[in-house]
């Protein structure tokens, strides 16, 4: 088989985890919720506020962190995927 086809077969991410699988949910959520609150931001500062801007600076926080949390597991078990994939064939 050549190789093209052989890559274009094989998976190149570890299959997703429960917990992988919320943590994606949850950075989804939170950029959602940033994305609305800043369009709806002249909206939220007629209601409540002084306290709009913070809402959407703590939302901008929240998901820098879990975005950051969530890449980095994923790639760790993207490359132990990858690692235990490419050490089948040995020994």
């Amino acid at each position: 088989m050549p190789a093209w086809l052989d890559m274009l077969r094989t998976p190149l991410a570890a299959p997703e985890t429960r917990g992988l699988r919320r943590r994606r949910y949850l950075w989804q959520f939170l950029c959602f919720a940033l994305a609305t609150s800043i369009l709806l931001l002249p909206f939220l500062r007629a209601i409540i506020g002084r306290v709009a801007p913070i809402a959407c600076a703590v939302l901008i926080c929240a998901a820098v962190v879990v975005g950051i949390l969530y890449f980095r597991e994923k790639n760790a078990a993207d490359d132990a995927w990858l690692a235990r994939k490419d050490g089948e064939g040995e020994a």
